[in-house]
């Protein structure tokens, strides 16, 4: 598994190369994305933590990964994330139980680097 920086480093330099695209979409999208995530009526860390439980639902490693990190970043714990995940794998099913696993070992490769 990637670690955490190798991952961040792996998305900043494709989405550099997404972005850099002459592409109006791709630029509207990403920007649409960034706004979701801010405060708003919700606060930064429930916005990730319901992105975590999307992206586990969805099945998206990177997504799962990504929204660990954000997660933590913004003041959400461990016991929190087992939350959300517990709640992922309850409307997902058992199909969601190999990226629980990953999600379990990112979010303890994100806690040892803390």
């Amino acid at each position: 598994m990637d670690t955490p920086a190798l991952f961040q480093a792996y998305r900043e330099k494709m989405n550099k190369r997404i972005l850099e695209s002459p592409s109006k979409v791709f630029k509207r999208f990403y920007a649409l994305d960034h706004q979701t995530y801010e405060a708003g009526e919700l606060n930064a860390k429930t916005k990730e933590l319901i992105g975590l439980s999307a992206s586990l639902v969805l099945r998206c490693d990177d997504c799962v990964k990504y929204h660990i990190g954000q997660a933590l970043s913004v003041g959400a714990t461990p016991g929190e994330l087992i939350e959300v995940f517990e709640i992922s794998t309850v409307v997902g099913g058992s199909i969601v139980i190999p990226h629980l696993r990953r999600a379990m070992e990112y979010m303890d490769l994100c806690m040892e680097q803390a």
